[in-house]
Protein backbone atom coordinates (compact mmCIF):
# COMPACT_ATOMS: atom_id res chain seq x y z
CA UNK A 1 0.00 0.00 0.00
CA UNK A 2 1.25 3.51 -0.81
CA UNK A 3 2.06 5.68 2.24
CA UNK A 4 0.73 9.00 2.08
CA UNK A 5 0.69 11.39 5.30
CA UNK A 6 -0.24 14.50 3.99
CA UNK A 7 -3.14 15.73 1.53
CA UNK A 8 -5.72 18.55 1.26
CA UNK A 9 -9.28 18.46 0.93
CA UNK A 10 -11.93 20.57 0.38
CA UNK A 11 -15.35 19.80 2.75
CA UNK A 12 -18.69 21.10 2.47
CA UNK A 13 -21.39 20.63 5.19
CA UNK A 14 -25.06 20.31 4.26
CA UNK A 15 -27.43 23.18 4.16
CA UNK A 16 -30.64 23.62 6.39
CA UNK A 17 -33.77 22.64 4.63
CA UNK A 18 -36.34 26.06 4.47
CA UNK A 19 -39.98 25.98 6.22
CA UNK A 20 -42.50 25.51 5.13
CA UNK A 21 -45.47 27.47 4.88
CA UNK A 22 -48.58 26.08 4.93
CA UNK A 23 -52.43 25.90 6.77
CA UNK A 24 -54.56 23.54 7.70
CA UNK A 25 -56.84 22.17 5.31
CA UNK A 26 -60.10 20.53 6.45
CA UNK A 27 -63.71 19.91 6.20
CA UNK A 28 -65.62 22.38 8.37
CA UNK A 29 -62.69 24.18 9.22
CA UNK A 30 -62.75 27.43 6.88
CA UNK A 31 -59.76 29.51 8.81
CA UNK A 32 -57.41 26.90 9.67
CA UNK A 33 -54.63 27.63 11.25
CA UNK A 34 -50.83 27.54 10.22
CA UNK A 35 -49.23 24.27 10.30
CA UNK A 36 -45.55 24.66 8.28
CA UNK A 37 -43.13 22.00 9.63
CA UNK A 38 -39.59 23.03 10.30
CA UNK A 39 -36.66 22.29 8.03
CA UNK A 40 -33.88 19.73 8.69
CA UNK A 41 -30.26 20.38 9.42
CA UNK A 42 -27.92 19.38 7.19
CA UNK A 43 -25.60 16.69 7.55
CA UNK A 44 -21.63 17.35 9.23
CA UNK A 45 -18.76 16.73 7.83
CA UNK A 46 -17.02 14.62 10.84
CA UNK A 47 -13.66 12.97 10.70
CA UNK A 48 -12.46 10.05 12.98
CA UNK A 49 -9.81 8.30 13.68
CA UNK A 50 -9.87 4.93 12.90
CA UNK A 51 -6.72 1.94 14.26
CA UNK A 52 -7.27 -0.08 11.50
CA UNK A 53 -5.81 2.57 8.65
CA UNK A 54 -2.12 3.92 8.66
CA UNK A 55 -2.25 5.93 5.44
CA UNK A 56 -3.95 9.08 4.07
CA UNK A 57 -4.25 7.04 0.40
CA UNK A 58 -8.34 7.33 0.35
CA UNK A 59 -8.52 10.90 0.83
CA UNK A 60 -5.46 11.73 -1.56
CA UNK A 61 -7.77 10.34 -4.33
CA UNK A 62 -10.96 12.14 -3.40
CA UNK A 63 -10.03 15.30 -2.06
CA UNK A 64 -13.84 17.04 -1.80
CA UNK A 65 -16.50 15.97 0.72
CA UNK A 66 -20.20 17.00 0.65
CA UNK A 67 -22.49 16.52 3.01
CA UNK A 68 -26.10 15.55 2.52
CA UNK A 69 -28.21 18.42 2.30
CA UNK A 70 -31.55 18.74 5.25
CA UNK A 71 -34.81 18.29 4.28
CA UNK A 72 -37.14 21.06 3.57
CA UNK A 73 -40.24 21.00 6.14
CA UNK A 74 -43.90 19.69 5.25
CA UNK A 75 -47.25 20.79 6.22
CA UNK A 76 -49.26 19.09 9.09
CA UNK A 77 -46.01 20.47 11.07
CA UNK A 78 -43.69 17.52 10.05
CA UNK A 79 -40.46 18.48 10.03
CA UNK A 80 -38.04 17.64 7.53
CA UNK A 81 -35.47 15.04 7.85
CA UNK A 82 -32.21 15.88 9.23
CA UNK A 83 -29.11 15.25 6.54
CA UNK A 84 -26.94 12.04 7.10
CA UNK A 85 -23.61 13.17 8.59
CA UNK A 86 -20.46 12.08 6.43
CA UNK A 87 -18.33 10.14 8.58
CA UNK A 88 -14.69 10.21 7.29
CA UNK A 89 -12.10 7.45 8.45
CA UNK A 90 -8.56 8.49 9.24
CA UNK A 91 -5.09 7.20 10.79
CA UNK A 92 -4.71 7.61 14.75
CA UNK A 93 -2.16 10.43 14.86
CA UNK A 94 -3.92 12.47 12.21
CA UNK A 95 -3.47 16.11 12.45
CA UNK A 96 -6.40 18.35 11.18
CA UNK A 97 -5.17 22.13 9.84
CA UNK A 98 -6.71 25.32 8.31
CA UNK A 99 -4.69 26.05 5.13
CA UNK A 100 -5.18 29.41 4.92
CA UNK A 101 -4.50 30.21 8.90
CA UNK A 102 -2.10 26.61 9.42
CA UNK A 103 -4.38 26.84 12.97
CA UNK A 104 -4.34 23.31 14.37
CA UNK A 105 -7.98 22.58 14.69
CA UNK A 106 -7.72 18.97 15.97
CA UNK A 107 -5.40 16.21 16.48
CA UNK A 108 -6.77 12.43 16.47
CA UNK A 109 -4.30 10.22 18.64
CA UNK A 110 -7.33 7.81 20.30
CA UNK A 111 -9.31 5.08 18.43
CA UNK A 112 -12.41 6.53 17.89
CA UNK A 113 -11.93 10.17 18.46
CA UNK A 114 -13.63 12.55 16.32
CA UNK A 115 -13.72 16.29 14.85
CA UNK A 116 -16.46 17.95 13.06
CA UNK A 117 -15.01 20.00 10.93
CA UNK A 118 -17.73 21.43 9.35
CA UNK A 119 -21.59 22.04 10.86
CA UNK A 120 -24.65 21.48 8.82
CA UNK A 121 -26.57 24.14 8.44
CA UNK A 122 -29.88 25.07 10.98
CA UNK A 123 -33.15 24.09 9.35
CA UNK A 124 -35.22 26.85 8.88
CA UNK A 125 -38.45 27.67 11.45
CA UNK A 126 -41.78 26.92 9.37
CA UNK A 127 -44.63 29.83 9.39
CA UNK A 128 -46.36 28.48 12.92
CA UNK A 129 -43.57 29.46 14.76
CA UNK A 130 -44.85 33.12 13.49
CA UNK A 131 -48.32 33.46 14.77
CA UNK A 132 -49.23 35.76 17.04
CA UNK A 133 -52.64 37.42 18.38
CA UNK A 134 -52.39 39.86 15.71
CA UNK A 135 -50.31 37.68 12.53
CA UNK A 136 -52.77 34.66 12.59
CA UNK A 137 -51.99 33.77 9.03
CA UNK A 138 -48.03 34.64 8.90
CA UNK A 139 -47.27 33.45 4.93
CA UNK A 140 -43.75 33.61 5.86
CA UNK A 141 -41.18 30.71 6.96
CA UNK A 142 -37.55 30.74 7.57
CA UNK A 143 -35.08 29.61 4.89
CA UNK A 144 -32.74 26.92 6.05
CA UNK A 145 -28.74 28.02 6.66
CA UNK A 146 -26.40 27.48 4.43
CA UNK A 147 -23.42 24.34 5.80
CA UNK A 148 -20.12 25.35 6.27
CA UNK A 149 -17.33 24.90 4.24
CA UNK A 150 -13.16 25.27 4.13
CA UNK A 151 -10.34 23.36 2.69
CA UNK A 152 -8.04 21.74 5.34
CA UNK A 153 -4.86 20.06 5.05
CA UNK A 154 -4.56 16.46 6.92
CA UNK A 155 -1.31 15.35 8.17
CA UNK A 156 -0.53 12.16 9.63
CA UNK A 157 2.46 12.00 12.37
CA UNK A 158 2.66 8.45 13.04
CA UNK A 159 2.30 7.73 17.30
CA UNK A 160 5.37 5.85 17.95
CA UNK A 161 7.28 5.33 21.14
CA UNK A 162 11.23 5.56 19.46
CA UNK A 163 11.97 7.15 16.59
CA UNK A 164 15.34 5.40 14.89
CA UNK A 165 16.92 8.19 12.78
CA UNK A 166 20.72 8.22 11.47
CA UNK A 167 21.92 8.92 8.34
CA UNK A 168 21.35 6.84 5.14
CA UNK A 169 22.68 3.02 5.22
CA UNK A 170 22.90 3.22 9.05
CA UNK A 171 21.08 -0.06 9.86
CA UNK A 172 18.24 1.47 11.13
CA UNK A 173 15.75 -1.08 8.65
CA UNK A 174 18.17 -3.73 9.80
CA UNK A 175 17.61 -2.72 13.22
CA UNK A 176 13.55 -2.83 13.22
CA UNK A 177 13.61 -5.87 11.54
CA UNK A 178 15.72 -7.26 14.11
CA UNK A 179 13.79 -6.14 16.84
CA UNK A 180 10.14 -6.81 15.40
CA UNK A 181 8.17 -8.45 12.92
CA UNK A 182 8.61 -5.62 10.34
CA UNK A 183 9.59 -6.15 7.29
CA UNK A 184 11.28 -3.28 5.78
CA UNK A 185 13.07 -3.14 2.51
CA UNK A 186 17.03 -3.63 3.10
CA UNK A 187 19.79 -3.39 0.92
CA UNK A 188 23.33 -1.77 0.73
CA UNK A 189 22.89 1.26 -1.23
CA UNK A 190 21.15 4.44 1.03
CA UNK A 191 17.60 5.55 0.67
CA UNK A 192 16.02 1.75 0.16
CA UNK A 193 13.62 2.79 3.19
CA UNK A 194 11.61 5.24 1.28
CA UNK A 195 8.74 5.39 3.92
CA UNK A 196 8.52 5.39 7.52
CA UNK A 197 8.24 2.08 9.14
CA UNK A 198 6.81 1.04 12.35
CA UNK A 199 7.43 -2.38 14.08
CA UNK A 200 6.16 -3.49 17.69
CA UNK A 201 8.56 -4.91 19.95
CA UNK A 202 7.39 -7.43 22.39
CA UNK A 203 9.79 -8.73 25.44
CA UNK A 204 8.90 -10.16 28.90
CA UNK A 205 10.49 -8.10 30.76
CA UNK A 206 8.27 -4.52 29.68
CA UNK A 207 5.23 -3.82 27.67
CA UNK A 208 5.56 -3.41 23.73
CA UNK A 209 6.96 -0.93 22.51
CA UNK A 210 6.28 0.59 18.96
CA UNK A 211 9.56 1.86 17.04
CA UNK A 212 9.35 3.75 13.91
CA UNK A 213 12.28 4.12 11.32
CA UNK A 214 12.26 7.33 9.68
CA UNK A 215 13.97 7.68 6.15
CA UNK A 216 17.18 8.89 6.10
CA UNK A 217 18.31 12.39 6.78
CA UNK A 218 20.99 13.81 4.74
CA UNK A 219 22.91 17.27 5.84
CA UNK A 220 20.04 20.11 4.42
CA UNK A 221 16.79 17.63 5.29
CA UNK A 222 15.28 20.98 6.80
CA UNK A 223 15.06 22.43 3.59
CA UNK A 224 14.04 19.66 1.40
CA UNK A 225 17.28 17.97 0.60
CA UNK A 226 16.83 14.11 0.57
CA UNK A 227 13.57 12.82 1.82
CA UNK A 228 14.19 13.61 5.55
CA UNK A 229 11.93 16.71 5.41
CA UNK A 230 8.72 15.12 4.68
CA UNK A 231 8.89 12.68 7.25
CA UNK A 232 10.76 14.41 10.66
CA UNK A 233 7.23 15.43 11.40
CA UNK A 234 6.76 11.16 12.62
CA UNK A 235 9.88 11.95 14.83
CA UNK A 236 7.85 14.80 16.74
CA UNK A 237 5.72 12.32 19.20
CA UNK A 238 8.80 9.77 20.00
CA UNK A 239 9.01 9.28 23.62
CA UNK A 240 12.78 8.67 22.60
CA UNK A 241 14.84 9.04 20.10
CA UNK A 242 17.63 6.49 18.76
CA UNK A 243 20.54 7.57 16.71
CA UNK A 244 22.23 5.36 14.48
CA UNK A 245 25.66 6.12 14.01
CA UNK A 246 27.58 3.09 11.23
CA UNK A 247 31.39 2.67 12.95
CA UNK A 248 32.39 0.73 10.58
CA UNK A 249 35.83 0.70 9.10
CA UNK A 250 33.84 1.67 5.27
CA UNK A 251 31.77 4.19 7.02
CA UNK A 252 32.07 7.48 5.22
CA UNK A 253 32.91 10.86 7.46
CA UNK A 254 33.99 10.63 11.18
CA UNK A 255 30.89 9.44 13.16
CA UNK A 256 30.92 12.39 15.50
CA UNK A 257 30.68 14.57 12.77
CA UNK A 258 27.78 12.72 11.22
CA UNK A 259 26.34 12.48 14.38
CA UNK A 260 26.09 16.07 14.77
CA UNK A 261 24.80 17.04 11.28
CA UNK A 262 21.79 14.53 12.05
CA UNK A 263 21.34 16.39 15.41
CA UNK A 264 21.61 19.89 13.79
CA UNK A 265 18.83 18.67 10.92
CA UNK A 266 16.47 18.13 13.73
CA UNK A 267 17.25 21.75 15.73
CA UNK A 268 16.67 23.58 12.50
CA UNK A 269 13.52 21.61 11.56
CA UNK A 270 12.02 21.59 15.18
CA UNK A 271 14.37 22.90 18.63
CA UNK A 272 11.93 21.08 20.64
CA UNK A 273 13.43 17.78 19.26
CA UNK A 274 16.93 18.37 20.82
CA UNK A 275 14.78 18.12 24.06
CA UNK A 276 13.66 14.53 23.55
CA UNK A 277 15.71 11.74 25.80
CA UNK A 278 18.06 10.30 22.83
CA UNK A 279 20.49 7.38 22.87
CA UNK A 280 22.72 6.30 20.40
CA UNK A 281 23.69 3.31 19.26
CA UNK A 282 26.91 2.36 17.33
CA UNK A 283 26.09 -0.05 14.21
CA UNK A 284 27.72 -3.15 12.39
CA UNK A 285 30.33 -3.80 15.16
CA UNK A 286 31.63 -6.65 13.14
CA UNK A 287 33.28 -4.91 10.52
CA UNK A 288 34.84 -1.95 13.37
CA UNK A 289 38.39 -2.47 11.92
CA UNK A 290 40.66 -1.16 14.27
CA UNK A 291 38.07 0.15 16.73
CA UNK A 292 39.43 4.27 16.28
CA UNK A 293 35.94 4.96 15.39
CA UNK A 294 33.94 3.51 18.05
CA UNK A 295 36.32 4.40 20.45
CA UNK A 296 35.95 8.29 19.45
CA UNK A 297 32.13 7.88 19.05
CA UNK A 298 31.99 6.26 22.66
CA UNK A 299 34.09 9.29 24.20
CA UNK A 300 32.07 11.67 22.64
CA UNK A 301 28.87 10.06 24.19
CA UNK A 302 30.04 9.58 27.46
CA UNK A 303 31.11 13.60 27.51
CA UNK A 304 27.70 14.42 26.78
CA UNK A 305 25.78 12.04 28.66
CA UNK A 306 24.00 9.87 26.03
CA UNK A 307 23.30 6.41 26.78
CA UNK A 308 25.36 4.26 23.93
CA UNK A 309 24.98 0.89 22.92
CA UNK A 310 27.39 -0.87 20.29
CA UNK A 311 25.70 -3.37 18.69
CA UNK A 312 25.65 -5.57 15.81
CA UNK A 313 22.82 -6.52 14.06
CA UNK A 314 23.99 -9.50 11.88
CA UNK A 315 25.63 -11.52 14.92
CA UNK A 316 22.98 -10.27 17.48
CA UNK A 317 25.78 -8.89 19.80
CA UNK A 318 24.51 -5.48 21.90
CA UNK A 319 21.08 -6.26 20.47
CA UNK A 320 19.55 -7.87 23.49
CA UNK A 321 20.99 -5.01 25.67
CA UNK A 322 19.57 -2.50 24.08
CA UNK A 323 15.89 -4.02 23.63
CA UNK A 324 15.59 -4.34 27.35
CA UNK A 325 17.22 -0.13 28.06
CA UNK A 326 14.56 0.96 25.00
CA UNK A 327 11.55 -0.82 26.93
CA UNK A 328 12.14 0.44 30.18
CA UNK A 329 13.26 3.83 29.10
CA UNK A 330 9.84 3.95 27.09
CA UNK A 331 7.56 2.62 30.58
CA UNK A 332 9.80 5.10 33.19
CA UNK A 333 8.96 8.32 30.67
CA UNK A 334 5.18 7.68 30.19
CA UNK A 335 4.78 7.29 34.07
Amino acid sequence: MQFIDQVKVYVKAGDGGRGCISFRREKYVPKGGPNGGDGGRGGHIIFRAVRDLNTLLDIKYQQQYNAERGQHGMGKDMHGKNGEDMVIPVPIGTVIKDIETEEVLSDLITDGQEFIAAQGGRGGLGNTHFKTATRQAPRFAQPGEPGGERTLLLELKLLADVGLIGLPNAGKSTLISILSAAKPRIADYPFTTLVPVLGVVKHEDFKSVVIADIPGLIEGAHKGVGLGFQFLRHVERTSILLHLVDISEMAEGDPVENFEKINKELELYSPELMEKPMAVAGTKLDIKGNGKRLDRLVRYCKNKGCDFFPICAVTGKGIRELMIYLGKKVEKLKL
